[in-house]
């Protein structure tokens, strides 16, 4: 049940999907450096409960944030799942013993991948599966048709509803579109990574949903410290500046951000919602061009 109203509104990414703009990223639910269980798992179930009461629709996970930790965990607190609960996770890497991040891209792996979100998850068919593509922050140039081919014979089989990309480009999200219908786009952007405006335009006028990550990351110092001086004269945090910029910036811009802590959901939710005034905007968007 919806218990407050949520920034931003909804937005469809297909006939049979609408999401609240503002989401849930559930990567923070794992342990330090998205390995291993949480801190406080009672603290971590609250925090999904939370997120259903609070409206929002739109829950951001991947089999390889614990791994395993943050499936199980949204299995364990909103299973069975009503119908305003919709998981995006995400297919294209793994994790070794030591927590560190494998890119695992084969066809055959994102299958396996794709089996092991359905059973960690208690699902029989995965709403949508973003194909985890690139560098960290950034695409890599090549072809992605084998891994678009892979998710759409899944798509096929009635394993996977929806599928979207992460850290692609636009060529890339062409070239995947010639093989299946693609509702939404996952890269790194902000207020001073911005890249992707073009991009950004461009699934807006396509229809497909963007959904930025790491809303304060890849600031220069510079960049880092005009984002600090906007928020002091509004007396709001620079998280609620970044949020805010980025849920006005698109109606198509979907928002996942992440935390640990019911308290701090609460705040992000929030967060959101501030209306920046014009001029913060317009000091804002020269910081994309800072130096």
């Amino acid at each position: 049940m919806t218990t407050t109203s949520l920034p931003g509104g909804t937005f469809r990414l297909a006939d049979d999907l609408e999401l609240t703009r503002v989401g849930y990223g559930a990567m923070q639910l794992a342990g330090p450096h998205v390995f291993g269980p949480p801190a406080d798992r009672d603290e971590a179930l609250r925090v999904l409960r939370t997120v259903v009461e609070l409206g929002i629709t739109h829950i951001d996970t991947a089999e390889f944030y614990g791994p395993h930790v943050t499936n199980e965990l949204i299995r364990e607190a909103l299973s069975p799942y009503g119908d305003d609960v919709h998981i995006v996770t995400k297919v294209g890497s793994v994790r070794d013993a030591e927590g560190n991040w494998v890119p695992t891209r084969q066809p055959d792996d994102l299958v396996a991948q794709v089996h092991e979100n359905l059973r960690t998850l208690g699902l029989e068919q995965l709403e949508v599966v973003n194909i985890r593509m690139g560098g960290f922050d950034a695409p890599e140039s090549g072809s992605i048709a084998p891994q678009v081919e892979a998710l759409a014979r899944l798509q096929e089989d009635g394993l996977v509803r929806h599928i979207g990309l992460s850290t692609v480009s636009a060529e890339q999200l062409a070239e995947a579109q010639s093989y299946a219908p693609i509702v939404c786009v996952q890269n790194m952007y902000n207020v001073a990574r911005r890249e992707d405006d073009a991009l950004v335009d461009l699934t807006a006028s396509q229809g497909i949903a963007y959904v930025p990550y790491f809303p304060l990351g890849g600031f220069s110092p510079i960049q880092s410290g005009a984002l600090d001086r906007v928020a002091e004269r509004l007396e709001v945090s620079r998280l609620t500046v970044a949020l805010s910029w980025l849920l006005q910036r698109s109606p198509n811009m979907l928002l996942i951000p992440g935390t640990s802590s019911v308290d701090h959901l609460r705040d992000n939710v929030a967060s959101a919602g501030f209306a920046l005034p014009d001029d913060a905007v317009a000091e804002l968007d020269a910081i994309g061009s800072a130096a």
